[in-house]
């Protein structure tokens, strides 16, 4: 993994020449594979399974005349369904720790000194069978016989260079909060964790702080804040009072800015276990921060966020809000993985191939970032401007030896407003009935 950059530039004729043959060569022994000298080794298995992706995720009959493989399409699928699961995930794994080292390096991509992450959830689906069918479920909506498996991925991005550390795939009916632990090894002690109202839940904040990990979280609907000083609390255990906070109040450090303790809830969440919930602290200090947000053609609106960076000085409240602000790039992370590289509908026909499948996503959306991060600096400018697409484009049809050219550079659209709808349907949203301008126009009157 010493030069990525080298590997990609063999992408087009070879076909393992994603991330380069010694390497998969090297982690296939290391896992205690065996093979002969076939036309479908192990590495050039994991190869292909690689180069499918890059092409759009195509069959396996065109990925075949794609790599003028003299090979059947069954005889590939049954040589895939023979690679372990773990030697594709450590494939992935290896690829995002090297493009970490080099992220790493640069302070830009660095929030105050501290790495920080972005958690979140979403979905997949994949073909209609009855083992996908048992162990994912699908929507409720749907009648039985009538829709497709539908799985639930909770993903951890990098904040600011988006590459994807670790992600989780369980059945569709499970919380983002009950797969948080599984991607907590992943953080370091120092790191910062941004996600959703989902995880600033005590228990989540909990689990953060013992870690010695930050969070910031926009705090609960249901949670009262006050920001008034010395303001009387419902005490854990006594009756709790209508419209009362249940935190304690400790300092103020500034307009909206404070220091609360929050108290363990005595009722114990369906994902953690009795003994889990017990080891839990009895309490936990917190900062809260109340800011209201302005956007062109939009009303104010307020937020408030809980965080245990709690140094005002270290950590002032406005650049809290935002690096919180940050959290929608996860939301562009995701379509690229959905919709750019089609990853919305997986191919595969069982549990393990699935998995296999979408760390074989997640290994080309690294590779992708690597060459985002080599554009930018090439072309000295931000990475978030760099498009995602255009160097998806490049590393799909780069000729071996080939130098980087400059990619496509989004145009910068700060508060962009356009409606959510679309013209076809292959999805669950609102009609384009009418023009765009007038439904945009019809979005900014409405605020």
């Amino acid at each position: 993994m010493a030069s990525i950059a080298a590997a990609l530039q063999r992408i087009k004729e070879d076909p393992q020449a994603v991330i380069g043959s010694s390497i998969i060569e090297n982690i296939c022994v290391e896992l205690g594979l065996a093979w002969r000298n076939t036309a479908l080794t192990p590495p050039i298995v994991i190869a292909l399974l690689a180069r499918q992706v890059l092409a759009g995720n195509v069959s396996n009959p065109e990925l075949i005349r794609l790599a003028g493989l003299d090979v059947t399409a069954a005889g590939y699928c049954t040589a895939k369904g023979r690679i372990p699961l773990e030697a594709v995930r450590e494939i992935s794994r290896r690829v995002c720790a090297a493009a970490e080292r080099v992220a790493g390096s640069h302070s830009d991509y660095l929030w105050k000194g501290h790495r920080a992450w972005h958690v979140d959830g979403s979905s997949f689906s994949m073909p209609d069978t009855p083992e996908l069918q048992a162990h994912f479920g699908q929507p409720g909506n749907q009648k039985p016989g009538c829709g497709f498996p539908v799985a639930h991925l909770l993903c951890l991005f990098s904040a600011v260079s988006g590459l994807v550390r670790d992600v989780t795939v369980s059945p569709l009916r499970t919380g983002d909060l009950a797969c948080a632990p599984q991607v907590h090894p992943n953080l370091r002690p120092g790191d910062i964790t941004i996600g959703d109202t989902t995880f600033g839940s005590y228990f989540h904040l909990a689990l953060l702080h013992e870690q010695g990990v930050f969070g910031v979280f926009p705090i609960h609907q249901k949670r009262i804040v006050s920001f008034r000083p010395r303001r009387s609390y419902s005490r854990p255990g006594k009756l709790r009072r209508k419209g009362q906070p249940t935190s304690r109040w400790i300092k103020r450090l500034g307009q909206d800015d404070q220091i609360v303790e929050y108290f363990k809830p005595a009722e114990c969440p369906k994902w953690m276990s009795g003994k889990e919930h017990n080891a839990m602290p009895a309490s936990l200090v917190v900062r809260e921060i109340r800011r209201k947000v302005y956007k062109s053609g939009h009303r104010p609106m307020v937020i408030v966020i809980v965080t245990t960076l709690l140094d005002p000085e270290l950590y002032p409240a406005d650049e809290i809000v935002e690096l919180l602000k940050q959290r929608w790039n996860v939301e562009g992370n995701l379509r690229h993985l959905k919709t750019t590289m089609n990853m919305e509908i997986l191919r595969c026909h069982s549990v393990e191939a699935v998995q296999k499948e979408l760390w074989t996503f997640m290994l080309i959306y690294n590779l992708t970032r690597v060459i985002m991060m080599e554009a930018a600096q090439q072309q000295k400018i931000s990475l978030d401007r760099i498009s995602f697409a255009d160097a998806l484009y490049w590393m799909r049809h780069a000729r071996p030896g080939g130098r980087l050219p400059d990619l496509i550079v989004n145009p910068h659209r700060p508060n962009r407003l356009e409606p959510r709808a679309i013209k076809r349907r292959p999805k669950e949203y609102d009609r384009l009935n009418k023009p765009r301008a007038q439904m945009r126009e019809a979005l900014r009157k409405q605020g």
